[in-house]
């Protein structure tokens, strides 16, 4: 099995890799941009390549089996036709459920409490003890639009402070298999939500939350899915943490809810554009939630990588696998 490595090296795992004598590996320095032409050579007798981007000349690889990309998003996958070519494909699922469930947590509290008001209150030295900044979040209903890991890992701590967990799923909530996920964290199971809504209840989902969380990937179905007659739906308690992606909730409608207090507020990490101008008003998190710059996120996604290449060659299942309707960008 040959396997060209187009990502950051972690060591320990490139070791043990290099000691399988049933792998050929090649190692290619990552690129500085987001995609260029590889070596033919060094690629076209390939049959797992493990990338972030895959390369602008990917059909000299006839032998492609797998691609193991290094990014939880994969948009970057949609129209190559790897399905159509025999090719599977894996993402990195699970690197970021941790960090993202935790900057969830850290923003409701922050928004519950006005952390902002109460460092502009320190920076300009007024002693402010009211009420709105002695808020809590135990009672509250937290509403996960998606339930994937990050929505999974969401709702476990969401429980641990004490709060309802609602949540909004095509697909319903059961058992998750064949997905990386950290130790002890998420939802396996899929037990943890008070209440689950389904396509056509979104409206009977968004009246009764005090947080909105989008936890979906951007899609052709995704993209501007939250817009006015959904932030309306929400009370006027609510406010809205958006750790996905942007484009999912629409610009206008989001600042029109600010403007005129549709909503409570918003927390957002990911942007419309980037970087942002530093006068628009949504500048919360400048997309650090989870990124590759996390501490762990080298760590496991060479743990990913390493379980599914014994996974692949021995036949079995591989993880974080992606539906042909998902490379397809349904």
């Amino acid at each position: 099995m040959k396997i060209v490595i187009d990502v950051a090296a972690h060591e320990p795992a490139l070791a043990a890799l290099k000691q399988r004598v049933d792998c050929h590996i090649e190692c290619i320095k990552p690129p500085e941009e987001r995609a260029r032409e590889l070596d033919p050579a060094l690629i076209q007798d390939a049959d797992v390549l493990f990338c972030t981007f895959p390369p602008t000349n990917h059909p000299v690889m006839r032998n492609l089996k797998w691609i193991q990309i290094a990014s939880t998003g994969y948009a970057q996958l949609h129209g190559l036709d790897l399905p159509a070519r025999g090719v599977r494909a894996t993402n990195a699922r699970g690197c970021f459920d941790v960090p993202i469930g935790e900057w969830n947590i850290a923003m409701m509290v922050n928004l519950a409490r006005d952390l902002r008001q109460m460092v502009r209150n320190q920076d300009a030295a007024v002693w402010d003890r009211s009420a709105i900044f002695q808020n809590e979040i135990r009672g509250s209903t937290v509403g996960l639009w998606g339930y994937g890991g990050i929505g999974r890992e969401t709702a476990r701590l969401a429980r641990h402070f004490g709060m309802r967990v609602h949540v909004l799923t095509r697909s319903g909530v059961g058992p998750r298999r064949e997905v990386f996920t950290e130790p002890g964290t998420g939802d396996p199971e899929g037990v943890l939500p008070d209440r689950v809504f389904h396509a056509g209840e979104e409206l009977e989902f968004l009246r009764d939350l005090d947080f909105l969380i989008v936890a979906l990937p951007l899609t052709k179905a995704t993209e501007g899915l939250i817009g006015e007659r959904e932030l309306q739906a929400l009370p006027l308690r609510a406010f809205v943490l958006n750790p996905a992606r942007g484009p999912i909730i629409k610009h206008d409608a989001l600042l029109r809810a600010l403007r005129e207090k549709w909503i409570a507020g918003a927390a957002l990490d990911t942007h419309y554009q980037y970087p942002m101008p530093p006068e628009h008003p949504l500048i919360f998190t400048p997309h650090i939630s989870g990124s590759s710059l996390s501490p762990k996120f080298k760590q496991r996604l060479w743990e990913i990588f390493t379980r599914n290449v014994d996974r692949f060659a021995r036949g079995e299942p591989i993880l974080n696998e992606l539906t042909p309707a998902q490379l397809a960008g349904a």
